[in-house]
């Protein structure tokens, strides 16, 4: 056997070249490393000709890119609800970046420690350690390809295929697999051809081959036969083949990165680290000049868009969770990122331009498309590379409603909030009937000082079904006796689900009223019946330059400050004020008066737009109820579809959000058919699943409360316990 191959506990790395091939190898890696080089730069000066964005990406840069690195190196959105994919994942990234690490030492020692310091740190323990690392990780880097193309080519995953799929998906996985096999192969070869050496057993997989070419007899010339002269199928000559052949796939896949899928894991990254907090949850403001805030053309989108769209890894977990898809609306998150992907890069190869968004069909996103947009961010929450879909979105549908294509049920929502205040199109005195039937009067918050401001929405004051929550709120204050008040007929829509429709300058006006009335009351804190109030009042009415609009004549106010900038003035959602009067001892529960099996929606302006998942549920068990958790809920939970516009929008689908959540609380929960009331904390939730309850045929099935309501009936049996021990 051919010993030349190995020395002591050390190997020569390129063994079997000669000096002309030598300098061929690294004639090819300039090149590769040049074309990756200039593809980054391409890549990147993209994103330079791309509108500002409208938040702070690049400040604190060292602890985002720290962040970051957490965020990737866990992997823990890919683990989030599919632990194969993020074991999968894990494997390939892991093992990745160790043979990434791995070629880097190996440069180090050669260009540094041996040219430079004519030493070597590359053999002994060093070695040894080496070697078993970059096996084992190598072949979790395997393994996980593995289990990727089982995914994607034996199992089909769904959400894998789509009719952005396509050649370079394929190229993309099988490059990454012959790199892995190649190079376990080579490695066998390499340590068959030195005989076998038994401190090579560290790397197990290669020693593994080894052992599997002597027992198939594979022969072995002398080094001195070694490379294109050896004759016949041997193990030389194979080294030979397979060190060129991994050569050049690695060669290629260096230079081919910047120009399709393997972007990604430079965009992917780069995403993560300049994403927003709070995207989502706020919106990127208007400005007065009405500048590139639409999507006239596609260079309307700002840097961080273009970012998106190139970060995006064609994974579907966006279109998986996605509830307009599930019901059969014509909106795939994914496809209209990759959409817009695709026309610029049409566009930059000499396309023809076309309209971004409109009704009809001739442009690069239809408007029913983005009409269909819940606004649940479940397709944010559910993506590992921090693509915010929503501020893409917002831009297309601001677009949609400066061209008047907006559905024409929005557009009488818009018409009612411009001349009534409200979405229902009825009388502002109205506003406060809802309390004419209790038996105490509600505090006027612009007369008197109160503690908590309640802004009661919409549907509280004027729809009959959430007017019955509206006076058990009222109740559960006045029961524990805390200072609260309301506007009256001061008090308009909030604006939040027309401004995700696109109507910001509406929005603006809303807010700008609000704000100016709040100036004029005295409160320590505001609560909302609504969680869609709610976030727009903490995440967003801050974010106002309520300055740029106090001159314009057509906005009725003067307001010119940022309102709650510091966020001095506290915003709740009811369940978080009302959470915290029953651990105060203030209302009087002791937790087994209703005996009732429930199940729990959670909203999504108040579960995943704001964390609040919790004081609900505290408040649900407090009144003894038994609480059956849906398979999917918190940060999973499924949208009602009444955001974003869908409440007043009607769509052909099947089935609906709210019949499809109602039969997953009647099947998929642990107690099925026993669950008796279907609770929900918001009340676009409460008309939504009303009208599922009755369209899905469950009317006879299960009841439809608000947590409101079964405090109140709990709050009653209390005192009716209390009524029948006194007279005894």
């Amino acid at each position: 056997m051919n010993v030349l191959a190995q020395s002591d506990v050390a190997r020569e790395t390129y063994w079997g070249i000669t000096n002309t091939e030598y300098a061929v190898f690294y004639l090819l890696a300039a090149i590769a490393i040049a074309t990756f080089v200039y593809g980054v730069y391409q890549r990147f000066s993209r994103y330079t000709d791309g509108d500002d964005d409208p938040f702070a990406r690049l400040n604190d840069l060292p602890s985002r890119i720290v962040n970051g690195a957490k965020i990737v190196l866990s992997n823990e959105k890919q683990f989030n609800r599919d632990l194969y994919g993020g074991l999968m994942h894990s494997f390939i990234l892991w093992g990745f970046l160790t043979l990434f690490i791995a070629t880097l030492i190996l440069m180090v020692d050669e260009y540094a420690f041996q040219k430079v310091l004519h030493t070597s740190f590359w053999e002994g323990t060093f070695y040894l350690s080496y070697q078993f690392i970059v096996d084992a990780m190598g072949l979790l880097f395997v393994v996980g390809i593995g289990m990727a193309m089982y995914r994607r080519y034996w199992v089909r995953n769904e959400r894998l295929w789509d009719r952005h799929t396509s050649s370079e998906d394929d190229v993309f996985i099988w490059t990454l697999f012959l790199l892995g096999v190649g190079g376990f192969l080579l490695e066998g070869l390499r340590i068959y051809s030195a005989g076998i050496p038994d401190h090579e057993i560290v790397s197990f997989v290669g020693y593994g081959l080894a052992l599997a070419f002597d027992a198939a007899g594979l022969s072995v010339l002398g080094a001195e036969q070694a490379g294109v002269n050896g004759a016949g199928l041997n193990a030389e000559n194979l080294h030979w083949l397979a060190w060129w052949s991994h050569s050049l796939i690695a060669f290629f896949f260096i230079a081919w990165i910047p120009y399709a899928k393997p972007f990604h894991m430079l965009s992917s990254f780069a995403n993560v680290v300049v994403r927003d907090e709070k995207a989502g949850k706020r919106l990127p403001n208007v400005p007065s000049d009405l500048d590139a805030t639409n999507a006239e053309s596609i260079d309307d989108f700002t840097w961080k868009e273009i970012l998106d769209q190139d970060a995006c890894t064609k994974c579907g977990r966006c279109s998986s969770v996605c509830p307009a898809k599930a019901s059969d609306r014509p909106l795939d998150p994914r496809n209209v990122i990759l959409d817009l992907k695709q026309y610029r890069e049409e566009l930059e190869a000499g396309g023809e331009q076309q309209p971004i968004v409109a009704d009809g069909g001739t442009s690069v996103i239809n408007a029913e498309t983005m009409e269909s947009c819940m606004a649940c961010m479940a397709c944010m929450d559910a993506c590992p590379v921090e693509i915010e879909h929503l501020q893409s979105f917002t831009r297309l549908n601001r677009q949609l409603t400066d061209q008047g294509d907006v559905d024409s049920n929005m557009q009488d929502v818009f018409q009612n909030v411009m001349q009534n205040g409200n979405t229902f199109g009825d009388s502002p005195r109205n506003r406060g009937d809802w309390a004419d039937d209790l038996e105490f009067d509600v505090p006027d918050a612009r007369e008197q000082e109160v503690d908590y401001l309640w802004y009661v929405g919409d549907f509280p004051s004027y729809d009959e079904r959430n007017k019955q929550v509206a006076r058990s709120l009222a109740t559960i204050l006045k029961e524990a006796d805390v200072s609260f008040g309301i506007l009256f007929d001061d008090e308009k829509y909030d604006g939040n689900d027309i401004r995700r429709v696109g109507e910001e300058l509406l929005y603006v006006e809303l807010a700008g009223h609000h704000v100016e009335t709040w100036e004029d009351c005295e409160f320590d804190t505001i609560v909302c019946t609504d969680p869609h109030s709610y976030n727009t009042f903490k995440n967003e009415y801050p974010e106002l330059n309520f300055d740029e609009f106090a001159d314009d004549p057509m906005m009725p106010f003067e307001y010119d400050e940022q309102w709650n900038e510091d966020g001095e003035i506290d915003v709740y959602h009811w369940t978080q004020a009302v959470e915290e009067l029953v651990r105060e001892g203030k209302l009087d529960l002791n937790g087994d008066e209703l005996d009732y099996t429930v199940t729990y929606h959670d909203p999504c302006h108040l579960g995943r737009y704001n964390d609040e998942y919790e004081a609900p549920r505290e408040l649900i068990r407090a009144t003894g109820c038994e609480l059956d958790e849906m398979p999917r809920n918190r940060d999973n939970s499924f949208c009602c579809g009444g955001g974003g516009g869908g409440l007043w929008m009607d769509f052909e689908e099947e089935p609906k959000p709210s019949e499809e959540r109602i039969r997953e609380a009647l099947e998929d929960t642990d107690a099925g058919a026993g669950v008796e009331k279907f609770v929900v904390a918001c009340p676009m939730c409460m008309t939504m699943y009303e009208d599922g309850r009755k369209t899905g045929g469950y009317e006879d099935e299960i009841e439809v409360v608000d947590v409101a309501e079964l405090i109140v009936e709990a709050i009653g049996r209390e005192e009716t316990a209390d009524l029948e021990i006194a007279a005894d």
